[in-house]
């Protein structure tokens, strides 16, 4: 596989086709560029649908698809994506870039039509936003009512699951015996039985986020999920990132998209429990000396108002805690300019997760101090 080129071949000017489940027919995407650096292939799509085409010559005169619906004002379907050619797509011919600006959006798995259907959606005249009949999002609890009545949801193709705390595989598998994508996330959730997935034979696609519970022998495997073209995980145990990574590299090539970061050990996950910083570490832009000293801040800032709340509960002093907070990050940040919008956010998330577990221990309502801490940090802070 060479380094400088797409593990499965492609080129630019090439035409791709896929079946859109959300069109219900063949839909097709142009390669307008290719950069090796960043290992992305910007993808216009088609405005085209149709039975599925053996040639480019099939698609007649076909033009890009330029967007009108909602805020788009008549911009290209046009943008970069991870530059593996997934499995279920297929090269048809070449065709002469239909653009050669390049595209300066970025998104995740490669257009299936989803952009299309919305746009006739709204050229129909129908303003209500189009929603996928095949695409289910639930929490967990929502989730968990589902399965207390012994729904199956024969049909549903696409299922996303947030705020996992346990989540048992088996019984969503018997619930959702027709996924072709699957997203599961959690806060340092719990999958069991997680090898069930494997029972999903038309899988394409398999996200999970920050969940544990999963070990070497819940991997997927190619001859139970022929179909997987799109494996993200991030925040898992070390052992199944380990055993997936294995199992599914020598797949890229024959168009597999494989992302997996965050692979935990049992050690950091018990050390990390209370760590609502957690997620910096390994972050790309955070130095590593910086999110060890930024958790050492975190927990110092929450016992000096657990102390203060159980204390007497001293408003300004609970102020000047939170100054000593925003000028540490002042100074942290200084050094590596690592505190961008995601982060600060991250940051005031921090500072709320220590109040509610500070209200948990004082037993009463902490409203006015927690007041007082954000005024104390926006005070000081310059990030």
């Amino acid at each position: 596989m060479k380094r400088d080129q797409p593990p499965r071949p492609v080129a630019v000017g090439d035409v791709v086709a896929v079946y859109s489940e959300a069109l219900g027919a063949w839909t097709a995407s142009q390669v307008t560029g290719l950069d090796a650096a960043a290992k992305c292939a910007a993808i216009l799509e088609l405005d085209w649908s149709g039975p599925e085409p053996a040639a480019v010559a099939d698609l007649g005169d076909v033009q890009p698809l330029r967007l009108t619906h909602h805020s788009w004002s008549g911009k290209l379907s046009h943008c970069n994506h991870g530059w593996v050619l997934p499995r279920s797509f297929t090269v048809i011919g070449s065709l002469p870039p239909m653009v050669t600006e390049p595209s300066y959006s970025f998104g995740s798995a490669w257009g299936r039509g989803e952009q299309l259907a919305r746009q006739r959606h709204w050229d129909s005249g129908d303003r209500e936003d189009w929603n996928a009949p095949y695409a289910l999002t639930y929490t967990a609890d929502e989730l968990a009512a589902e399965h207390t009545r012994g729904t199956v949801r024969a049909g549903v193709k696409h299922l996303t699951v947030r705020g996992i705390t346990r989540l048992d595989c088996t019984s969503l598998v018997a619930a959702f015996p027709d996924l072709t994508r699957l997203s599961l996330s959690g806060n340092l959730g719990t999958l069991t039985s997680a090898a069930a997935l494997n029972q999903l034979p038309q899988l394409q696609a398999l996200t999970i986020t920050e969940l544990f519970g999963m070990d070497t022998s819940d991997c997927l495997l190619p001859r139970h999920v022929p179909e997987l073209e799109e494996v993200s995980l991030y925040g898992i145990p070390a052992d199944y990132a380990a055993a997936m990574r294995k199992t599914w590299r020598p797949h890229v090539r024959h168009g597999v998209e494989l992302d997996v970061r965050g692979a935990r050990k049992p050690e950091w996950v018990a050390a990390n429990t209370a760590n609502p910083l957690r997620d910096w570490d390994g972050r790309e832009h955070i130095p590593r000396a910086a999110y060890r000293k930024a958790v050492a801040q975190y927990k110092a800032t929450r016992d000096a108002f657990l102390a203060e709340v159980t204390g007497g509960e001293h408003h300004g002093n609970i102020t000047e805690i939170g100054r000593a907070f925003g000028a540490a990050f002042n100074a942290l940040d200084s050094r590596s300019r690592f505190i961008e919008t995601v982060e600060r956010e991250e940051l005031f998330d921090a500072l709320d997760f220590l109040a509610d577990e500070a209200q948990t221990a004082a037993g009463r309502d902490l409203s006015a101090a927690r007041s007082a801490l954000i005024e104390g940090v926006d005070s000081s802070r310059d990030w």
